[in-house]
């Protein structure tokens, strides 16, 4: 392996209605989904959502009841897992204990009898790209959870795999030492040209890692597309919550016109945002803005909602700020933390205010 990208075209991978049952729980929900060769994808959800077990069928450990898996156009759904031919990033790493960094890296190529001389270099090759060349000597003892999970890394790209799939390979790991991983995983992948199927239920790691996410919820896809788009622009509500804060105001749509709608919350509150598709008034509905899209004041722009100051928590960067405006709603606004800005205490009235082209008016 020279770090040289893999051939064009090489690592694209079709879901065709994947299911699985146990008993009688679907726990992957006739899912279907297109990756494109050289993507970083994620799938997120909670737990229980289905997305190891997806996961685990493109691989080949669980046999699906349903559907099929095609990489690069051939049908694998029946291929046992050693002859597909995909990389394998678990979270617990399964280093060998017994081998040495420079072993455990081979162990793939001395499955497949790829002559020494030609072992050699392409494992070393691997080990520089994940900076462990001075450890190939090292066993997996010796090794901080970081270095494991390179060793790892290395091994599952040793053989130049089309497509790499990891399950929640950081979970173990610190958090600044995760956000460091992140970027090597990432810079590998791009540098290799690789696909990477990556399972995690950490919403800040798909979102910094990911060229596009599937959020998954009981066995099925509930939203796909960049992190960006998801994130600013959920289809529903259980989206809108998983990825990210969210402030969700219950209430009917009063009017509909070009687009968007105004909804009338249980007070008689009349607020504005943005819809996909025809709605009826009447309809009960909730309208979606992000936290870091209110202010407080005025100024925010034409929605409005008056209130009191509930808590106020210190995030670092952030500020946030709870204000409850009766009835229920909670609304959270985010600001910059800029030192020396002066906050409205707990049990002051204040206004809270956000542009109509920040929400959305979502439906379920």
């Amino acid at each position: 392996m020279n770090g040289a990208p893999l051939p064009d075209g090489k690592g694209a991978l079709d879901l065709d209605g994947l299911t699985k049952r146990y008993g009688e729980e679907r726990v992957v929900d006739a899912v279907s989904l297109g990756i494109r060769a050289g993507e970083f994808f994620s799938l997120l959800g909670p737990s229980g959502s289905g997305k190891t077990t997806t996961l685990m069928m493109i691989a080949g450990f669980v046999a699906p009841d349903g559907g099929a898996i095609r990489v690069d156009g051939a049908d694998l759904t029946r291929v046992p897992p050693q002859r597909r031919g995909l990389g394998m990033v678990f979270q617990n790493y399964a280093i060998f204990p017994h081998l040495n960094v420079f072993e455990n890296v081979a162990f793939p190529l001395r499955a497949r009898r790829v002559t020494e001389a030609e072992l050699r270099p392409r494992v070393q090759a691997a080990l520089a790209l994940v900076r462990l060349e001075r450890f190939a000597e090292r066993f997996a003892r010796q090794l901080s959870g970081g270095q494991q999970q390179r060793v790892a890394i290395a091994r599952a790209i040793v053989f130049h795999p089309p497509i790499v799939l990891m399950d929640e390979p950081l979970g173990a790991l610190d958090k600044n030492l995760r956000y460091d991983m992140q970027v090597e995983i990432k810079d590998i992948q791009r540098r290799l040209g690789m696909t990477v199927i990556y399972v995690t239920h950490d919403q800040e790691e798909a979102v910094n890692m990911s060229d596009r996410l599937a959020i998954m919820n009981h066995g099925r896809i509930e939203q796909v597309g960049p992190p960006g788009d998801v994130y600013q622009r959920p289809h529903n509500a259980f989206v809108a919550r998983f990825l990210g804060e969210a402030n969700l105001i219950a209430g009917t749509i009063d009017r509909v016109h070009a687009g968007e709608a105004a909804l009338r919350t249980e007070d008689g509150t009349l607020l504005r945002g943005s819809i996909d598709g025809p709605l009826e008034a009447g309809r009960a509905a909730a309208l979606f803005v992000r936290p870091e899209q209110l202010a407080l004041g005025d100024g925010g722009g034409e929605n409005r909602m008056h209130g009191t100051v509930a808590r106020r928590s210190f995030l670092g960067s952030t500020v946030r700020t709870q204000v409850d405006s009766g009835r229920g709603v909670h609304l959270l606004i985010d600001m910059i933390n800029a030192g020396a800005m002066r906050m409205p205490e707990p049990g002051s009235a204040v206004t809270v205010s956000w542009s109509p082209a920040c929400s959305r008016i979502l439906i379920g």
